[in-house]
């Protein structure tokens, strides 16, 4: 196994470099095959969400990898690999496991125990298998890090760590009222109807909001999302659709909007929002830009390859912000977009309240840990054993097929010369000696090929394979194929 990721996320990265950096789902197909066409990869996934961009790839050579995976995420985001490297981490084989495995159970999330970033991860895979860019060692990774993640989830207290980012956004809208009695009989536009706008119409119906209006590109998939809001058993909201073009009417009406779309523009200016609420939008001075110091794509190979970090050191992270209004609030903002879907200049609006990804990630930065999360880490560490244990199993089972097939074969060979020289033999005696050399062969087989699959389960037990093919002057080329047939099997790696 030879896992590497690089990626950036709200860790490492400013929220204005995440925008930027964000990959539309053409582009990461676009990404994925070019990974692919690389020299040094053989596998390639992507999990992007509105905060992290992460390249997962089996390569063959480390540094080579870390050059050519970086350099594929700045062509493909657009921004320039001198401006990207110093935000960018790598994490490599067991490294790697552990990182993926942390992120499925919400450890390395904005809000700490969300579950929004498993059916992301699902997302993740499902694009690989689809593009024929996930092989075996992917396939086995994300789908064990979703079960990882249920796990979690399953067997301790971290969703009570955790909540969606909807909630926490909602909950940052409140100011520390209660969600529930600040949300009752409000008005709410949601902008978008993909999974997560539809996740933030379904929270906002349980709040308790009055109605819900939605707004989409595609109209089918607005009216789709407000047929399956007005099923809800426990909600009596009332909702409907409106094309994207009704969107500045509705905001005359609206008391709280949350938009999440795909647009690479904004979708609600500062001036729309200002003509909504009927009140004049002053333009501030120019906020002081922050820069970061360049950093080296070597670097990142040196400090994973001695040890001494997992990951780059993230630039200082400094947020210049406008003004946020002050006053009754008129309208509540919640941006779940990326990039942004909502101008940052609306803080400046009499009468505005508006939540971003950028003010979530600093709200998030204080939440308190619960004491589940020493429990997920536990069981992080055990999974990822777990899965090293059977990569390095899974990468010797080969051989042992191999060497049985051998087997199978000299058997053949010689229950046929048998028959050669004794013609009169029937056939209750033909398959007797059958049965007693082929039981002779498997005893004389089993310890050894039980023990070589214990021994290279252990870390370092890679190279008992190898023994084993020298020993028994096994063909490579058989070895081969038996690995190709497994990596071709349609139910390998699916649930």
């Amino acid at each position: 196994m030879s896992l590497l990721v690089v990626g950036l996320s709200h860790r490492s990265a400013p929220v204005s470099v995440l925008e930027r950096a964000s990959l539309a789902a053409d582009t990461q197909a676009k990404l994925l095959q070019d990974t692919l066409a690389a020299e040094p990869a053989t596998e390639a996934a992507v999990l992007a969400t509105c905060n992290r961009i992460e390249l997962y790839a089996d390569v063959d050579k480390f540094h080579a990898g870390v050059a050519e995976l970086s350099t594929l995420l700045a062509q493909h985001s657009g921004v320039g690999l001198d401006e990207l490297t110093p935000y960018l981490y790598v994490h490599y084989e067991d490294r790697a496991v552990h990182h993926l495995f942390s992120v499925a159970c919400g450890l390395d999330s904005m809000v700490v125990g969300e579950g929004q970033i498993l059916g992301q991860i699902k997302d993740a895979l499902a694009r690989g298998q689809e593009l024929h860019t996930a092989g075996r060692l992917l396939n086995d990774l994300f789908q064990q890090a979703l079960r990882v993640g249920k796990r979690a989830h399953s067997e301790t207290g971290i969703d009570r760590a955790g909540q969606s980012l909807v909630s926490f956004g909602l909950q940052q809208l409140a100011a520390g009222a209660d969600p529930g009695l600040w949300a009752r009989g409000k008005r709410a536009l949601v902008i978008g109807a993909g999974s997560m706008s539809s996740l933030a119409a379904a929270t906002l119906a349980r709040t308790g909001v009055a109605e819900i209006v939605v707004a989409n590109r595609t109209r089918s998939r607005a009216e789709r999302l407000v047929e399956i809001l007005q099923q809800g058993d426990d909600t009596t909201v009332r909702a409907h659709a409106v094309e994207m073009s009704a969107v500045g009417d509705e905001l005359t009406r609206a008391d709280v909007v949350v938009s999440c779309t795909g647009a690479t523009g904004l979708v609600l200016t500062a001036d729309a929002l200002a003509d909504a609420l009927g009140v004049t939008l002053d333009t501030p001075a120019e906020p002081e830009a922050v820069t970061a110091a360049p950093a080296d794509v070597d670097q990142h190979a040196a400090w994973v390859e001695n040890g001494s970090a997992t990951s780059a050191p993230a630039a200082p992270r400094r947020v210049v912000l406008p003004a946020q209004s002050t006053g009754p609030v008129k309208l509540a903002l919640l941006d779940l977009a990326m990039p942004r879907d909502i101008d940052g200049a609306a803080h400046r609006i009499d009468g505005v309240r508006l939540v971003d990804i950028e003010s979530l990630a600093d709200a998030s930065a204080d939440a308190p840990m619960a004491a589940d999360v020493d429990q997920v880490r536990t069981i992080v560490a055990d999974e990822v054993a777990a899965f090293g244990a059977a990569q390095r199993a899974a990468h010797v089972a080969p051989t042992v097929v191999a060497l049985r097939t051998m087997a199978a074969d000299v058997v053949a060979g010689e229950i046929a010369r048998l028959d050669g020289r004794l013609p009169d033999l029937d056939e209750k005696q033909r398959a007797e000696i059958t049965q007693t050399v082929r039981r002779v062969v498997d005893k004389l087989l089993h310890a050894p090929t039980v023990r070589v699959k214990q021994l290279a389960s252990e870390p370092g037990g890679a190279g008992y394979a190898d023994a084993l093919r020298e020993l028994f002057d096994l063909d490579p080329q058989t070895v081969a194929a038996v690995s190709r047939a497994d990596l071709n099997d349609p139910n390998r790696g699916r649930s």
